[in-house]
């Protein structure tokens, strides 16, 4: 059974409404403290007063609280990384998936900008004026307090710049984060979603994250996969430790730093023989590379 409660309606979330009564131009929703809501009528088929349907809440052009079954790119207290479809002299408009592009205006601009350009950001009822708005000022917005966070904890990573360090993140839609470059073993985009692990957790309430977390046993188990690797492979493999970070990842699934201590393991274990521009299994040493 559907759980209702319409006085608890959000703005700019889905919530689960009641149809009060029908109208030429649609369905008006009970929404509670919001008032009647008005589903328009293209939405609408088979609905019947005492219905309860799943709604998206938002403003429209004349900044009345109207409904949609469309599905936004972003909610309300979420990020996301959206173009800029237009500037006039209030501030810039995303698309985020609904008729009445969302607006960040000047004062929540971390820098300015530019038509035809994406940007994080992240998504706010103005307590002032009652609209949904968004600011790409991150730090403005997300907390800042990550004591519930915990070393090794697996989190949500939306990528969204670059820094002298490496990679900047927003995790799990609520806090900052970092990934740092000699640790990160892929090519990572802008806008990319990717899952994550925290690291630590920094004094100042950002935290340290990382794309893979290491166990006592991975070591072990990657070496018997380039093991393996090399039987298959007439006992050869032209992926060194210099080989690109890509390379390693594409084959293996791993960083370069994990596959170069997996090397390392197999070495003194004697297991591999390692040469400037190859691996060699232990035995086939000084076999024919071609």
């Amino acid at each position: 059974m559907t759980k209702y409660n319409a006085r608890m309606a959000e703005l700019g979330r889905f919530n689960e409404l009641r149809v009060r009564r029908r109208a030429d131009i649609g369905v008006f929703l009970d929404a509670g403290d919001l008032g009647e809501v008005l589903l328009p009528r293209r939405f609408t088929a088979g609905l019947e007063p005492g219905d309860v349907i799943r709604v998206f809440l938002y403003n429209d052009s004349d900044d009345r609280i109207v409904a949609t079954t469309q599905t936004p790119k972003i909610q309300v207290g979420e990020c996301a990384y959206l173009k800029v479809v237009s500037r006039n002299r209030v501030g810039a408009f995303l698309d985020w998936g609904l008729p009445k592009d969302l607006l960040v205006p000047f004062a929540e601009q971390q820098n300015s900008m530019r038509e035809g350009y994406s940007y994080a950001i992240c998504a706010y009822v103005d307590r002032h004026s009652n609209r949904i708005v968004a600011s790409s000022r991150l730090e403005r917005h997300l907390h800042r307090d990550a004591s519930r966070f915990r070393p090794h904890q697996p989190v949500d990573l939306l990528i969204y710049d670059r820094s002298d360090l490496g990679f900047k993140a927003i995790v799990n839609n609520t806090h900052l984060g970092q990934l740092y470059a000699n640790e990160t073993f892929r090519r990572l985009h802008y806008g990319e979603r990717i899952p994550g692990f925290i690291k630590r957790v920094r004094s100042d309430g950002k935290l340290d994250l990382a794309l893979q977390l290491p166990a006592p046993d991975d070591r072990e188990r990657l070496g018997e996969t380039i093991l393996e690797y090399l039987r298959r492979n007439s006992g050869i493999s032209t992926l060194t430790d210099r080989s690109p970070p890509d390379d390693i990842y594409r084959t293996f699934g791993v960083s370069k730093a994990s596959y170069k201590r997996a090397l390392g393991q197999l070495y003194r274990q004697r297991a591999i023989v390692i040469e400037r521009d190859r691996i060699v299994l232990a035995g086939e040493a000084g076999a024919d590379a071609t």
